[in-house]
């Protein structure tokens, strides 16, 4: 199945886009904020300014009196380094200052009311102030402006110098809210992972429900995998059932029929009729092996998977073997010789006897009559090891390691009753105990024999 993309990935990229929203509108505001803060100390020190200039005003000899006061300047200039004017008019005339200074309006005569514009002027924006009192002169009320301007290039820059420290941190903040996002996924995501790895360490004849604590989200997925692995387990134990009765119905014919084409064949009186039947038996005694190696198959594929691991000697396994099969050996004069030395293992001794047995009965098989057959046991560099030599017609010229696939022949199996599965099902036995099966022609050349050793770790 080929993945669609990964939680992990998605999740954390959607917290990312989260996190970069947040953190762009979390910029946005705080720009905003610093250009209203700055202008707000613009126009608060513009007030201040332009109210301590219109608390100096005052009328001697029947005019208005003025003293520009230092500190109405020097606090623009606490500020930036922006340009200052200014401009005083009384009742229309101007008094002092800048007469083409743009004007803010009209205003109430109440010092303490302070009215603001943006306008340009020589060439720049500025920002004005503008107050407004009346100064009685020779009993006459007369209304007296004072309007103070400053640019606004140093005030940008202040805001602008804000802003970029926002994105700095915005940019912070959202490189560390993807870092923990990603933690936050993957730490979300893991009791996914736990029930993986769970499912993934157990074996196919693992078949207990998983019986997990896991999140209210995750618990009809595993709901589901139970039902599953109850459904599979039944499924496994049908067909293991199935196997070995097929097996056995199979054999069974299969023992008669051979049984009563003997006894034909001692009666049959002419040579055509003899032909067929030992042709008969032979197609029995494949179709027999066949289903003795199928069965023996099965069974390597169901226990390896969930091995035994019990302590094996493989000299003692040897010998049982051998006796178990010497019978068969007798009847065609092959001898069979042991060198038994201690060779401990652990493993399953249904399987390792599975294995020998193959390799025992493909020697005695191949073997011409009157042959000998040689089987030495012992331990070398850490390794036990069981190797079996005959003097049969060998392997022959092929790529030996093909002889393991199923239902593989070599070029010297022709004239031989097999199935090919006996190689195939020792080669699987010796894996799954962490061994290797090695096959060789005796003396380097075919037609010497075959020599196979089957090598598994020390137990």
């Amino acid at each position: 199945m080929t993945p669609q993309g990964s939680i992990l990935r998605r999740l954390t990229l959607l917290l990312a886009g989260v996190a970069a929203v947040l953190s762009i509108l979390s910029w946005l505001t705080v720009s905003d904020f610093a250009r209203r803060a700055v202008g707000q100390a613009q126009d608060n020190v513009l007030a201040a300014s332009v109210t301590s200039i219109v608390e100096t005003l005052r009328a001697e000899d029947g005019e208005v009196q003025l003293e520009l006061p230092y500190s109405a300047f020097s606090m623009l200039g606490a500020i930036s380094e922006d340009r200052v004017f200014y401009r005083v008019t009384a009742d229309g005339a101007l008094l002092t200052g800048y007469d083409d200074l743009p004007s803010v309006g009209a205003g109430e005569a109440d010092p303490t009311r302070v009215t603001f514009a943006t306008d340009g002027y020589a060439g720049e924006t500025v920002r004005l102030a503008n107050a407004t009192r009346i100064v009685a002169v020779g009993g006459d009320p007369v209304p007296v402006s004072v309007t103070v301007a400053q640019t606004r290039a140093g005030v940008t820059q202040v805001a602008l110098d804000l802003s970029r420290r926002a994105a700095l941190i915005s940019l912070i903040f959202f490189c560390i809210a993807v870092l923990l996002s990603a933690i936050a996924a993957r730490a979300s995501l893991r009791p996914l992972s736990d029930v993986t790895d769970a499912v993934a360490r157990r074996g196919p004849s693992d078949l207990r429900p998983l019986r997990r604590r896991a999140p209210s989200e995750l618990a009809p997925l595993i709901e589901a995998l139970d039902r599953l692995i109850v459904r599979l387990a039944e499924t496994v134990s049908r067909s293991e059932e199935f196997i070995t009765e097929a097996a056995h119905r199979i054999r069974t014919p299969l023992a008669t029929v051979r049984m009563q084409s003997e006894l034909a064949l001692r009666e049959a009186t002419t040579d055509p009729d003899r032909q067929r039947l030992r042709r008969i038996i032979r197609a029995v005694d494949e179709s027999s092996r066949s289903a003795g190696q199928l069965l023996d198959h099965a069974t390597v594929a169901f226990r390896a998977e969930d091995l035994v691991r019990d302590p094996v000697d493989l000299s003692q396994l040897a010998l049982r073997t051998v006796a178990s099969i010497r019978p068969t050996a007798t009847m065609r004069d092959i001898e069979i010789t042991l060198r038994t030395d201690p060779a401990p293992v652990l493993g399953d001794p249904v399987l390792l006897d599975t294995a020998l047995r193959n390799v025992l009965d493909n020697a005695v098989k191949y073997s011409p009559e009157a042959t000998d057959i040689h089987i030495a046991t012992g331990q070398e560099k850490g390794e036990a090891f069981v190797r079996v030599r005959d003097q049969g017609p060998g392997l022959g010229s092929g790529a030996f390691d093909d002889l393991t696939e199923r239902f593989r022949r070599g070029d010297t199996a022709a004239e031989h009753v097999g199935s090919g599965l006996g190689l195939t099902i020792t080669r699987d036995v010796l894996k799954a105990h962490g061994g290797r099966l090695i096959l060789e022609n005796c003396n380097g050349m075919e037609g010497n024999g075959a020599c196979v050793s089957l090598i598994l770790p020390s137990g």
